[in-house]
């Protein structure tokens, strides 16, 4: 291979909460080599450090504008360890509602109105499905679109009436909850639940939850889909049929590895049930490649910063003893990313819906990743098709609420001590590390869901998990990569806006070239 046949592209991706950048370089039309540059440096860990022991239930909500009950709810975990505080049933109730409201709007926000805008693309203009495509996901105009902005606003309604307020509510605490729910609140929430699952039946899956839960295998997955015009024309339907007409189970692999910390606690008495012995509806695991679910052990998490624009530390370091010191160098030429490089027993991993399913031990999808392994395709079915795992587990919970019993215990103070919150968040494993000291915050440190997949290589040099999911994704135009989108996309890479691509008149050399997504 000569070099000049190489070429790179910049791809800018713009978010709410920051940005990210990609370099590809591509030969003959593929992707060969992937950097992933987180380039805005977040600072909360800084922040924190000083602060009263119970500030980081304010301030963390702030890291992300789409997922601060998940941040909410990490740090209060971590305090509940250090204070020992045991919590009412009902606080665990309440806690999980509002986490699967906030889940169940992301997954379906990012689905419809950010992943399916790809379907219109212009690449796609000569295909079958593009004209419905256009009716369907034309932005701010498609029903599918309007359907989605609509009930995704109403249940995000349970978060207000269970906690005041979305986005940056405040009333998870260590010890419970420090709002009390009226019998009318949980009637309203039960009310909401039951208007979005009928939704969700009708507009994305074409059929009832009990019947899409009867899909163990991709056979099924075939049998359902040939099954009626209902299945078929639903959004779920759509998304398969236009995911095997262009490809997207050939996009995407990766290294393989799955990471989740699990998540909503079952509380003791209640008639929901996990798919495993976890004591999570959700369960924690990590699986290595074309390895068995193994259990999830936090003391095997480090973060790596050989380049990242961090001070430098040999290895990896376990978040409790983490360092985060920003440093960037005119002359540095090795370290590209404001992001660190979070690795679990020394290995990337990626985290999102597809994860939680194989280490939940869902069949279809185990089925899917051993007869496929990871792609864009399968990343996206799982999270539209999560709010199926969800839903009858919220309504189950609203109705285990009792307004008579408490809803918090009392925890004084915040003792000195280490703790940490785990936790799945929409897009993943999400983790605060916190130490007290006499009553103020003497540590703090954050690995977000896209600091796992999004991350730069680590002190091996290892890819991160999408910049090596990137690698043989073929691009058809550099003017417009599609392809790339599809992979970054599958991530859900915490972007809530912004799902577009544009180039400037760079022309077409070896130099690189530059387009946004």
């Amino acid at each position: 291979m000569s070099e000049n046949r190489k070429k790179t592209i910049d791809v800018a991706l713009n978010r709410v909460e920051g940005d990210l950048e990609l370099r590809i370089e591509h030969e003959d039309g593929v992707v060969t080599n992937a950097w992933s540059k987180g380039i805005m440096y977040r600072g909360f860990e800084n922040m924190l450090k000083g602060r009263g022991a119970l500030d980081g239930l304010v301030l963390t909500p702030r890291v992300c504008g789409i997922c601060g009950t998940a941040h909410l709810l990490t740090a209060a975990k971590a305090l509940d360890m250090i204070s020992g505080a045991q919590l009412p049933v009902n606080a665990l109730l309440v806690r999980n509602l509002a986490m699967m409201a906030e889940h169940i709007q992301s997954d379906l926000r990012h689905g419809i109105l950010m992943f399916m805008q790809d379907c219109h693309n212009p690449a796609y203009a000569s295909l079958p499905l593009y004209g419905e495509a256009v009716r369907r996901y034309q932005a701010f105009k498609g029903r599918s679109v309007i359907g989605a902005i609509g009930m995704t606003k109403k249940i995000l309604e349970i978060v207000a009436i269970l906690g005041g307020q979305w986005p940056n509510s405040s009333f998870i605490v260590p010890g419970g909850v420090a709002s009390v729910p009226t019998f009318n609140d949980i009637v309203n929430c039960t009310y909401i639940i039951n208007l979005f699952t009928t939704w969700y039946e009708e507009q994305i899956l074409g059929c009832p939850l009990e019947r899409w839960q009867q899909v163990r295998s991709e056979q099924d997955l075939q049998a359902w889909l040939d099954e009626s015009d209902a299945h078929r024309d639903g959004d779920l339907g759509f998304f398969i049929r236009f995911a095997r007409l262009v490809g997207l189970d050939r996009l995407g692999r990766g290294h393989g590895n799955f990471v989740s910390f699990g998540q909503l606690e079952l509380p003791q008495g209640s008639a929901v049930r996990g798919r495993t012995a976890d004591p999570l509806l959700l369960a924690a695991g990590f699986i290595g490649q074309g390895q068995a679910p193994a259990g999830c052990d936090q003391e095997l998490v480090t973060e790596h910063v050989a380049y990242s624009h961090f001070v430098d530390y040999p290895g990896g370091l376990h978040p409790s003893e983490g360092l985060t010191q920003p440093y960037v160098s005119p002359y540095e030429i090795i370290k590209y990313s404001f992001c660190k490089a979070p690795r679990y027993n020394g290995r990337p991993a990626e985290t999102g819906p597809l994860a939680q399913m194989l280490t939940s031990g869902h069949p279809l999808f185990a089925d899917m990743i051993a007869a496929g392994g990871p792609n864009a395709y399968v990343r996206e079915l799982a999270r539209l098709t999560r709010p199926a795992e969800l839903l009858p587990a919220m309504k189950t919970w609203a109705g285990e609420i009792d307004p008579e019993a408490p809803f918090y215990h009392s925890v004084r103070e915040i003792p000195d001590g280490h703790g940490y919150g785990l936790i799945d968040a929409s897009r993943g494993a999400l983790g605060h590390w916190v130490e007290i000291s006499r009553q103020k915050i003497a540590h703090y440190q954050i690995i977000t869901p896209t600091a796992w997949n999004g991350s730069p290589r680590d002190h091996d040099g290892v890819r991160g998990p999408w910049e090596e999911a990137l690698i043989g994704t073929p691009i058809a135009d550099p003017d417009n990569p599609v392809e790339i989108g599809h992979v970054i996309r599958s991530f859900d890479a915490c972007q809530v806006c912004s799902v577009h691509l544009l180039t400037n008149n760079a022309p077409a050399t070896g130099r690189s070239r530059c387009v946004r997504v």
